[in-house]
């Protein structure tokens, strides 16, 4: 794989990864239509953990602080301190998406990376996107979200792991179904994203280890580096837009896209 693709996939994935569009199904197609190998999991997952790092940086100050209460109160449950809670919250949104990703890796998922597949979802999950998004109060914050609330987006996540869905969108479609407001449904969703790739990653870095596949994994570090960069860019952009725009662009563009593939197949 030449260093072009990787910084190719790099791109799509930080313009993707956080924008509700589905950077998973946009990486196969980037490499299908462009008549590239493809990259396959190994790397995707790679991107994705670039884009982690991109989201820990960005949300630093807000993680310091989960991290800060937890130690202050030795890891246990406390919902009066602010990022205790909302450090537990993450956990239990995470919980669904773990499991199910676990088993789904184990059996497989390349039949899933299927042009048509993602087409049908990126256009279904657009619209869905836009009702939610158009219909839906906006008057929650994080302050507000359940344990209840939590475990409903993370059961949202699990859709995620089929290509084309889009991890960002269909939890910040929960969200807004949920009545939370754009920018932190925004941020909930793009901290919810923090365990489950960091599982996906440790699992596929033991996966590659265990097979002493070190060329690869100097692929993966390359295209690591380039997604964080592209990520960081992203979310800046994105955080800034939904302080005073809708989601209505991305919605859009799923919808165009995804009856573009489909007459295109």
């Amino acid at each position: 794989m030449s260093v072009l693709q990787i910084l190719g996939l790099a791109i799509v994935q930080g313009l993707t990864e956080f924008l509700p569009v589905s950077s998973s199904g946009h990486l196969i197609l980037f490499s299908r239509m462009a008549h590239l190998q493809d990259q396959g999991i190994g790397i995707d997952i790679a991107l994705h953990l670039g884009s982690l790092l991109a989201v820990a940086f960005y949300f630093k100050d807000t993680i310091f602080a989960m991290l800060r209460e937890l130690f202050q109160t030795n890891f246990a449950p406390d919902f009066k301190r602010t990022h205790n809670r909302l450090a537990y919250l993450l956990v239990a949104a995470s919980i669904p998406a773990l499991i199910v990703g676990f088993y789904l890796r184990n059996i497989g998922l390349d039949a899933l990376r299927d042009p048509q597949i993602i087409g049908f979802n990126i256009l279904s999950y657009g619209v869905l996107l836009y009702l939610a998004d158009r219909f839906s109060a906006k008057t929650r914050t994080t302050a507000n979200i359940t344990i209840k609330d939590a475990i409903l987006i993370g059961l949202a996540q699990c859709f995620a792991l089929i290509p084309g869905t889009s991890r960002s969108g269909i939890t910040v479609t929960m969200a807004r179904l949920l009545k939370i407001n754009r920018v932190d449904a925004a941020k909930f969703s793009m901290l919810l994203s923090m365990p489950v790739i960091a599982a996906a990653g440790c699992l596929e870095v033991y996966r590659m280890l265990s097979i002493g596949d070190f060329a690869q994994i100097m692929l993966c570090f390359e295209a690591l580096i380039y997604s964080f960069i592209a990520s960081y860019v992203v979310i800046f952009l994105m955080m800034k837009w939904l302080k005073h725009y809708t989601y209505l662009p991305f919605a859009l563009y799923r919808v165009i896209l995804g009856l573009m593939l489909l007459c295109w197949l």
